[in-house]
C-alpha cells in the first residue's frame, strides 16, 4: 500500500525491473515545464528540461544555446532584436 504522499499525481509513477525480475513501482518528481521566450512566449528549443540537481552537473552549453540571448529569447525574436539594435546604431 503506497504512502499518502505517493497517492497524489504530483509524483510520476515509474516501473522498474529488479534483478530478481520483479516489477516495482518507483515514485519520481516530474520534470519542470519547458522554458518560454520572454518576448513572444514561444517554447525555447535547445534548453534543457531537467530537475535542478541534474542541471547543476551539466556543462553550460548543454543547458542553453550558445548565442546572444540564448535561453531567454527564441531564434525569431533574437534575430529581430539584433536587427533593431543595428538599425539604432546606424542612425
Amino acid at each position: 500500500m503506497p504512502r499518502g504522499m505517493q497517492k497524489s499525481r504530483t509524483l510520476r509513477r515509474v516501473f522498474r525491473k529488479t534483478p530478481g525480475s520483479r516489477n516495482v513501482l518507483h515514485y519520481k518528481k516530474r520534470k519542470p515545464s519547458k522554458a518560454h521566450c520572454s518576448s513572444c512566449g514561444a517554447e525555447l528549443k535547445g534548453v534543457s528540461r531537467e530537475r535542478p540537481y541534474r542541471t547543476n552537473n551539466m556543462s553550460k552549453t548543454e543547458k542553453r544555446p550558445e548565442r546572444p540571448y540564448g535561453g531567454v529569447l527564441c531564434s525569431r525574436c533574437t534575430r529581430k532584436t539584433i536587427k533593431e539594435n543595428i538599425k539604432k546604431e546606424k542612425t
